[in-house]
C-alpha cells in the first residue's frame, strides 16, 4: 500500500509516541533519528490539528490507548487510511487497514 500510494502521511503523534516510550525505555528508538527517516523516505508530516483532538471525544471506546485513538481521529478527519500492525485497531472500520 505504500509504494502504490501518491503520498504517505505520517503523524507527529507518532513521533511524540516514539519520544515518551524511548524516554521511558520501552523502547530503543532515538526520536530524532525516526524524524530524519521520515523526511528522507519522502513522507510528509502530519500535523496534530485541534479537530483532531476534538474528534478523539466521539471515538468509542474500542481501544484506550490515547496516541492510537488520536491516530484514527486523524485519519477519519482528513480522510486518511491508517496503516496499523495493531488488531484492535480495524474495529474503527474501513479507515483503518492491517500491514
Amino acid at each position: 500500500m505504500i509504494e502504490a500510494a501518491d503520498a504517505v502521511q505520517v503523524s507527529l503523534a507518532s513521533i511524540w509516541e516514539i519520544s515518551v516510550k524511548a524516554a521511558l525505555g520501552r523502547i530503543d528508538l532515538d526520536p530524532v533519528a525516526a524524524t530524519t527517516a521520515i523526511a528522507d523516505s519522502g513522507f510528509v508530516e502530519l500535523p496534530v490539528r485541534s479537530a483532531h483532538a476534538a474528534r478523539v471525544a466521539q471515538l468509542p471506546l474500542l481501544h484506550k490507548d490515547p496516541f492510537d485513538r488520536l491516530l484514527i481521529a486523524q485519519a477519519l478527519s482528513e480522510p486518511l487510511i491508517l496503516l496499523t500492525a495493531d488488531a484492535t485497531l480495524p474495529d474503527y472500520g474501513s479507515i483503518v487497514q492491517r500491514a
